[in-house]
């Protein structure tokens, strides 16, 4: 089946009857069963994110097996996973260890990476709904002494369409983390970073990854409300979606219970738990979750939940459509075409008929993806193992489970 255009994804799916393919998932489990944690994709009453029963066969059966296969075949450590059908749960798993001789649990907390700005791109968008300001807004506005600020707008970093290079792919910015992974890097370090360099494109014209463009992003949502990032995120994101499990902070602490992570990035097989990820994002947005938080932010975000329909179109195609090329500055490794098919949104990703976002951290990776047609929600996180290829392994589960389930919306890879 042809993919839908993204611009076309269902707003209204939510009121329309469920389908063949939820329903199906929804009888796997019992009512009382329904819902997650941290207010669940059903709201109720807040409880422990927890392992669900798992029936001899079905598809929570066959979504574990899947899982369990991966694990196995990609090195890995552990994988956690949470999938929903219209905000029922059809299964909630944990497979493999933390830490050696400790078992893997759905509580575990994880960082979170770029799923919070898939966070600060609808809190943007949420602030445009309430008049507070326009996508196309100069950041001059707020962000005066940022290099080209009159021609940089709201819309153009939280796109990544600024033509600020990606700080993390200076050769300099890698040697000193993994020189020191426990560094504290302030926000102006970063950008600065960014701006010291020759400009991949102008402003607009163009599309590649940036991770100074949310740096900014944070920044900007800070001086438009006159309100602390993490504060802000909790009002707008965090608080409505029942997100109870998913915090800021401004350490690398990660809250008890924690799924360790470990990585040989650095040439050896060591803990990377809690190396410092302070240069991922912005101050503010740096954060922990757990899967069933994860499963109800694929759920929250990718359905448009809390934004106008008129913004929720703008999350799914802002421009990007048609942009991203090769230029004699910039690879077509980095400035990566935008179709209808694969592109960037505001702070997600449309791959095919799914809103996903997919990070990774020294030995962490997670993936949340949403089918709008299906409001089928797919949450996996992992760790690897000494053997462990590097790659979004999660992502990979997740698209393994969505080929299994709907056979006719594939998750494609992106570029």
């Amino acid at each position: 089946m042809r993919a839908t255009r993204p611009s076309s994804l269902p707003r209204l799916a939510a009121a329309t009857a469920v389908t063949a393919v939820s329903a199906l998932l929804a009888l796997t489990v019992p009512a009382a069963a329904a819902g997650g944690a941290g207010g669940g994709d059903g709201g109720g009453h807040r409880r422990p994110c927890a392992t669900s029963r798992i029936p001899d066969r079905g598809p929570a059966r066959d979504i574990l097996r899947i899982a369990e296969q991966a694990k196995a075949e990609m090195g890995l450590k552990s994988v956690i996973l949470k999938v929903t059908a219209d905000g029922r749960e059809v299964v909630t798993s944990a497979i493999g260890e933390s830490m050696t001789g400790v078992p893997a649990d759905p509580a575990m907390h994880f960082r979170n990476g770029n799923i919070a700005i898939s966070y600060m791109g609808t809190a943007l968008l949420r602030l445009v709904d309430q008049g507070k300001a326009g996508l196309d807004d100069p950041i001059a506005r707020w962000l005066p002494d940022v290099p080209d600020a009159e021609r940089i707008t709201l819309r153009m970093l939280a796109a990544s369409t600024t033509g600020l290079v990606d700080y993390v792919r200076l050769p300099e910015f890698q040697q000193a983390v993994y020189a020191n992974p426990f560094r504290q890097w302030t926000a102006q370090e970063l950008v600065a970073l960014s701006t010291s360099k020759d400009r991949w494109y102008d402003p607009g014209t163009n599309w590649s990854y940036s991770h100074a463009n949310f740096v900014l992003l944070g920044a900007a949502l800070e001086k438009i409300t006159g309100t602390r990032l993490d504060i802000l995120l909790k009002r707008q994101i965090l608080g409505p979606l029942g997100l109870h499990e998913t915090r800021n902070s401004f350490t690398p602490d990660i809250p008890a219970p924690v799924l360790h992570a470990f990585t040989d990035d650095r040439g050896t097989y060591e803990e990377s738990t809690f190396w410092n990820p302070s240069w991922t994002t912005a101050p503010g947005a740096v954060e922990t979750t757990d899967i069933c938080d994860l499963a109800r932010s694929a759920s929250g975000i990718g359905s448009g939940e809390l934004l106008s329909p008129a913004s929720y179109r703008q999350l799914l195609n802002p421009g990007t459509v048609g942009l991203g090329h090769a230029t004699e500055k910039c690879p077509a490794t980095v400035c990566i075409a935008q179709t209808e098919k694969t592109h960037y949104g505001l702070g997600v990703l449309i791959l095919g008929d799914w809103i996903s976002q997919h990070p990774l951290f020294f030995g962490y990776s997670a993936s949340m993806d949403y089918l709008p047609s299906e409001r089928l929600s797919i949450a996996v996180s992992t760790t690897q193992g000494p053997t462990a290829v590097d790659g979004h392994s999660a992502h990979t589960i997740a698209q393994r489970i969505a080929a299994h389930l709907t056979p006719e919306h594939p998750i494609p890879d992106f570029g």
